[in-house]
């Protein structure tokens, strides 16, 4: 029987799954923990601070949500290509001549110049698939319509929702993706348990929902929700690329808005705040899958290395859990 009573505390740290693990990410710090492929559990600590501090610019409502998007972009692909590395079954690739290229005339490592192009080509692909296929395909769906600019907006919403919806259920038949998701609910499961203040156990971790309110998941979905009112307000052109051009544009304020209603409805508990997130927990269902207890294991040993890091960053293995 799962636990879902309201937490007894609500947890500073937030995480990611990656390769066969977890990153916990602390205030002053990202904790990672990897299964390594002779069955090893590696722990990483690496001192990080977001941008958006308090009392700054960046640290303003609104502007905080457009910084803490593009950390989670740059953060998630910088952990993920690390874990793949503490792995240790992947072999090491060697930088192709553009990245040797790129490295040289920007004075940069080609770690970072590789980790670079890989936001770019993924913010490529999400730009192509949330955006350029949605309004091409509204435009195709309305060409013809007399609808007011209102309801033609709200539909090229829902056709990018839609895409989205699709797209999770598409990955998550992957069999590496489902993995990943696995480890997704292993976080959440861990910081849950926290929160309950039970004991930090593979066995007590085991009985708390995968579900969390405070899920990036939720985040995507409300990035897609409030974008819907959002350029419905700004209104609907009828030409294609200035369509998408606005709506690319004003992104970065719907992201900021978005976390804004995310903090909301995290942190409380009411009616309103139950709404708001339902729909992204529900989505949950296919962004996580339950966890094994070598699972829990990795995730329970990440959290314990963001709530007590060390003196300096290192790299560590522990034997495979009896």
């Amino acid at each position: 029987m799962k636990q879902v009573q309201k937490p007894a505390r609500v947890c500073a740290i937030g995480g990611q799954a990656v390769m066969e693990g977890v990153m916990m990410k602390a205030p002053s710090g990202i904790a990672m923990a990897v299964r390594r492929a002779d069955g090893t559990i590696a722990t990483e600590y690496t001192p990080y601070e977001s941008k958006s501090k308090k009392g700054t610019f960046l640290g303003l409502p609104i502007v905080r949500g457009v910084v803490a998007f593009v950390e989670v972009l740059s953060l998630g692909m910088r952990t993920i290509t690390r874990s793949a590395e503490l792995y240790g079954e992947e072999e090491v690739q060697t930088p192709s001549k553009f990245e040797e290229w790129l490295s040289k005339k920007t004075g940069k490592p080609v770690e970072k110049i590789a980790i670079g192009l890989a936001v770019v080509l993924a913010l490529a692909l999400s730009i192509g698939l949330f955006f350029m296929l949605p309004t091409f395909v509204s435009g195709l769906l309305l060409h013809k319509s007399s609808s007011s600019s209102f309801i033609k907006s709200v539909v090229e919403g829902l056709v990018r929702l839609l895409i989205f919806i699709l797209y999770l259920a598409g990955i998550s038949a992957l069999k590496d993706v489902r993995r990943i998701f696995m480890y997704h609910g292993a976080e959440h499961k861990v910081i849950a348990c926290y929160e309950h203040e039970a004991p930090l156990t593979a066995e007590s971790c085991r009985t708390f929902t995968r579900l969390h309110a405070r899920c990036g998941t939720n985040y995507m979905f409300l990035v897609m929700a409030v974008s819907i009112l959002f350029f419905a307000a700004v209104g609907f052109s009828s030409n294609f690329y200035m369509r998408l051009l606005t709506r690319l544009v004003f992104l970065p304020v719907v992201a900021g808005i978005s976390y804004e209603v995310l903090r909301f409805a995290g942190k409380s508990d009411n009616l309103l705040a139950r709404i708001v997130r339902a729909p992204g927990v529900a989505l949950q269902r296919l962004t996580t899958r339950e966890p094994d207890d070598k699972m829990l294991e990795v995730a329970l040993a990440a959290f314990a290395l963001a709530t007590n890091p060390p003196a300096e960053a290192q790299e560590t293995a522990t034997a495979p859990a009896s």
